[in-house]
């Protein structure tokens, strides 16, 4: 406890993030404040029957004791609070809950503040560690499958003349309504729906369901969505549906030959020059996603190698984030959290596991960045507005005012530091090699 004439000041410790920092000031200064303060008032109250700066001091006390009490209690927790958190190095994570004793003309005046700072914790020396990293590879496969998907979105639809029964691959017209508990579910239906089955746009088990049935017939049955099903309005449900095939089509595709690449990009010739256009697309996005999950890999053996206390201040932040994310894809989609049925306690609950590992993570990184010396210079946030202006095909002078008139280029530095720690951990691990299907099963085991 430190000791001052006029003020005190004492840290408890309530666990490893959370502190209760005690603050009592001396009745003398408490008083002086209060004179203060009804000296001020004095020259400008109006009160019937007196003068301005003649009203006496028991008049203000009895009509204006009780605001100049709060404003004087405001103004002694303004000047004490920052001294006090500056003179412990408690640093809050967030705004500090206050505690207060009504305020005592003779009296000193106490209060408390609950707060969470970050946790304090000790990382091995996290250079030098094995990390599996996926071999790259485009196969012709892969080729393929996208050369069919192009010729598909130049594709027409005609109807099916053969009455049969619906098979994988076949295109249904469908009408459809969601039901809970027997109630209709806001949102959760359509009417003309086209779906591929077995393309698992939908759900594998709603697209198996219509397998056999014809043109005309109806169909009700059960799905069970995963919690992390990636439609925010029918995740972790249990729904009942009916469906009604209204009609069949088939596409017809376009032949893949020379013609038709040109037809698609003028600066190509020929369907070889399709496909290596093709696999350097592929080659960027699988190098990418590859760089992305060894650093994942790399971050989740370093967070599991160490256990702190997580301050739910951040956490509760990285829900809010989260739950706002999904209301905002839902008000796009012209429904609501309210008029999908989703309940927020709920989906904070699905969604804390999640966000604690990102804290976690976070706080990580950030003790590394410190431990390094890692920043990020002004060059380092020139060359990501210019990358980002260059793929929103935008000026980046334009794009970083964007930003700073709305206050999210401190949030972009966390971003750009947390990149450049990954990078930094990436760059002094030991790499190990794998297949694809080496990782897979590693991961099952």
């Amino acid at each position: 406890m430190t000791q001052d004439d006029i003020i005190k000041t004492t840290l408890e410790d309530i666990s490893q993030v959370k502190k209760r920092l005690l603050v009592e000031v001396a009745s003398r200064e408490v008083q002086k404040k209060l004179n203060q303060a009804y000296r001020d008032l004095g020259k400008q109250a109006r009160v019937p029957g007196f003068r301005p700066g003649k009203i006496p001091r028991e008049i203000l006390e009895r009509r204006f004791g009780a605001q100049v009490e709060e404003d004087v209690t405001r103004n002694i927790m303004g000047d004490t609070l920052p001294k006090a958190i500056d003179e412990f190095k408690a640093f809050p994570l967030g705004p500090p809950v206050i505690e207060k004793e009504a305020l005592k003309k003779g009296e000193a005046f106490t209060y408390s503040a609950r707060l969470e700072i970050r946790p304090e914790f000790e990382l091995k020396d996290c250079t030098g560690l094995t990390v599996d990293k996926e071999i790259m590879e485009v196969t012709d496969t892969q080729i393929d499958e996208q050369l069919i998907r192009i010729r598909e979105s130049q594709g027409k639809l005609n109807a099916v003349e053969d009455d049969g029964p619906l098979k994988a691959g076949d295109m249904a017209v469908i009408d459809y309504k969601g039901f809970e508990d027997d109630k209709p579910l806001e949102g959760i239906e359509a009417s003309n729906f086209m779906l591929k089955l077995g393309s698992n746009d939908f759900h594998s088990d709603f697209e198996d369901a219509l397998v056999g049935l014809k043109k005309g017939e109806e169909k009700k049955f059960h799905v069970d969505f995963e919690a992390d099903f990636r439609h925010s309005g029918l995740a972790g449900r249990h729904v009942d549906f009916q469906v009604t095939i209204t009609d069949v089509k088939e596409m017809v595709v376009p032949d893949l030959d020379d013609a038709f690449v040109k037809g698609l990009d003028a600066e190509l010739e020929t369907v070889d020059d399709l496909k290596t256009k093709l696999r350097e697309t592929i080659t960027a996005q699988e190098e990418k996603r590859i760089d992305r999950e060894v650093k994942q890999r790399l971050l989740e053996t370093i967070a599991a190698s160490v256990d702190f206390e997580l301050p739910q201040v951040l956490v509760q932040n990285e829900l809010d984030f989260a739950l706002e994310n999904v209301n905002q894809n839902l008000i796009r989609s012209g429904s609501s959290l309210e008029k999908a049925g989703l309940s927020p306690d709920k989906l904070r609950e699905e969604f804390r596991p999640a966000a604690e590992k990102r804290v976690k993570e976070v706080l990580i990184l950030g003790e590394i960045a410190g431990k390094e010396n890692i920043s990020v210079s002004e060059e380092d946030l020139e060359e990501s507005f210019n990358n980002l202006a260059a793929d929103m095909g935008q000026d980046a002078g334009m794009l970083r005012k964007y930003y700073e008139a709305r206050n999210m280029l401190d949030s972009m530095k966390d971003k750009l530091l947390e990149e450049k720690t990954l990078k930094y951990l990436l760059e002094n691990a030991k790499i190990a090699e794998k297949k694809k299907i080496e990782l897979k099963n590693h991961k099952s085991e």
